[in-house]
């Protein structure tokens, strides 16, 4: 695991390289932080991903500014579908598939503001399949998931602020004909598949406005489809 930096075009961007054990080249998978940024928890995500044989990258798309600083813009980014934020992005894809260690074959999975990128990215770029965890669905999702790569996805019931998203979500992908596995987990709320620690003065409202907390343990299950769906759709 280390530290390295991807190029952009216009910069470097630092990110998280996990590498798996053994001799590769192995398929790739390309890991977009929830809002609070390259943390810790986040990191361990891609070594999550790298224990199971995928060369993961986290990213760091607040290019290494304090979270706060930064958060407002990716959101506006995410939500209008265009940015610096999705050049960075498919600059990231593009780096991992080019890498001697790897396939060529990239996936791409999101938490939270992430899994809104990691939703459009599916619909965009070049990726094998895309993991979009409680992720803000685009505008017009009918349409902007046309052409989409296969997409498994997870919501919690009890997130209010994510409030009938999956069936939403699973209509306009049946609809584009797209490959995909969604699921709402009853009871389960906002950022169930890791274990993120909202910053202190945050921790009661995320509760109240997000359902933090609840339903972590149905991350296993949720893990377990990621990994399948990637084991056929990104691992060839």
């Amino acid at each position: 695991m280390t530290d390295v930096e991807i190029p952009t075009g216009t910069r470097d961007l630092p990110g998280y390289l996990a590498v798996p054990e053994g001799e590769g080249p192995w398929p790739g998978v390309v890991v977009l932080f929830e809002a609070f940024g390259s943390t810790a928890d986040m990191r361990a995500q891609a070594d999550r991903f790298a224990a199971h044989g995928y060369l993961a990258v986290l990213p760091d798309l607040y290019g290494g500014a304090p979270w706060l600083r930064c958060v407002t813009k990716a959101m506006r980014d995410m939500r209008a579908g265009r940015g610096a934020t999705y050049d960075a992005i498919e600059a990231t894809r593009a780096w991992l598939a080019g890498r001697a260690d790897c396939t060529g074959d990239v996936g791409v999975c999101g938490f939270c503001m992430g899994g809104g990128f990691a939703l459009v990215a599916a619909a965009r770029y070049d990726f094998r399949a895309a993991a979009v965890n409680y992720g803000m669905l685009p505008r017009r999702p009918d349409e902007a998931l046309r052409g989409a790569c296969p997409i498994v996805a997870g919501y919690g019931a009890a997130d209010p602020t994510l409030r009938g998203a999956a069936g939403k979500l699973e209509r306009a992908l049946t609809g584009a004909g797209v490959p995909h596995d969604v699921k709402e987990y009853p009871a389960t709320g906002h950022g169930f598949l890791t274990e993120t620690q909202v910053p202190g003065p945050y921790a009661p409202v995320a509760k109240v406005l997000f359902g933090m907390g609840k339903g972590r343990e149905n991350a296993g299950d949720g893990w377990d489809r990621i990994f399948a769906f990637f084991d056929e759709h990104v691992r060839q």
